[in-house]
């Protein structure tokens, strides 16, 4: 399986409100339950009225289109990631999964993933 390294910065932050997300990345995530709005993004974007943020995440996505009825790779990577000391924070789309990890970690985490198999772009 193909993972594809995207190198830019992330921030995870909790937002007041979804008016002031900058929709122009190419890498933007936002979740929204009844209790609370979620942001993943570019950390040059984090909105203004965030109330709570993490900086200080990279990431990778499964390259391709995932298939609904594929079952536990997700629950693989992140095996061999917490195998390895290493803690994620997971998005997923309708397309594919997209794995975070803190920065510090996040070239162990590819090297891990390398040796278990994985070929990283």
């Amino acid at each position: 399986m193909e993972l594809k390294r995207l190198d830019q910065k992330l921030s995870v932050c909790k937002v007041a409100s979804v008016e002031d997300i900058d929709l122009s990345p190419d890498i933007l995530f936002i979740g929204k339950t009844d209790e609370e709005i979620s942001v993943v993004c570019p950390t040059g974007s984090v909105p203004s009225d965030t109330v709570a943020r993490d900086d200080g995440w990279k990431g990778f996505r499964i390259q391709g289109v995932l298939d609904f009825s594929l079952i536990g790779i997700l629950s693989k990577i992140s095996g061999i990631l917490a195998d390895n000391g290493i803690g994620i924070f997971a998005v997923s789309t309708y397309n594919t999964d997209y794995i975070l990890v803190k920065e510090e970690n996040f070239e162990r985490a590819l090297e891990a993933l390398e040796k278990a198999g994985y070929k990283v772009v």
